[in-house]
């Protein structure tokens, strides 16, 4: 009887081995109508990922798929106002479209974040 559920097991498990992938799939994408809403979104979202207010360009994602966030210095009681970079390491964000969908990836994490109110297509 478990020699049964076995190899049903191992059959179901070829056939999804087996199925190829579909159209909706993550591909790079920029955005292509950036408006007050398509840039309000991604500020929103941006915020939202990172817990704090994180300064964007107004063109941020409409000519490549990677948005990289440099840290700024942290201020500290003996310089509370600390000038130069940053040197830790740069955290990148990645647009892409699965169907219609824009989609933000955390490359931490791997988080996906639906952009509302943006379009964007693929690179």
């Amino acid at each position: 009887m478990m020699f049964r559920h076995l190899i049903a097991a191992t059959i179901a498990l070829a056939a999804l081995g087996c199925q190829t992938v579909g159209g909706d799939y993550d591909k790079p994408a920029r955005i292509v109508d950036n408006n007050d809403a398509s840039r309000v979104a991604l500020q929103e979202t941006v915020n939202a990922v990172f817990g704090t207010h994180v300064t964007l360009a107004d063109n941020a994602l409409t000519d490549a798929s990677v948005l990289t966030i440099e840290r700024s210095p942290r201020p500290t009681m003996e310089n509370p106002n600390p000038l130069g970079r940053n040197m830790e390491m740069p955290i990148q964000l990645r647009l892409v479209i699965n169907g219609t969908d824009c989609i933000l990836i955390d490359q931490r994490d791997r988080s996906r974040h639906i952009l509302a109110s943006t379009s964007c297509e693929a690179e």
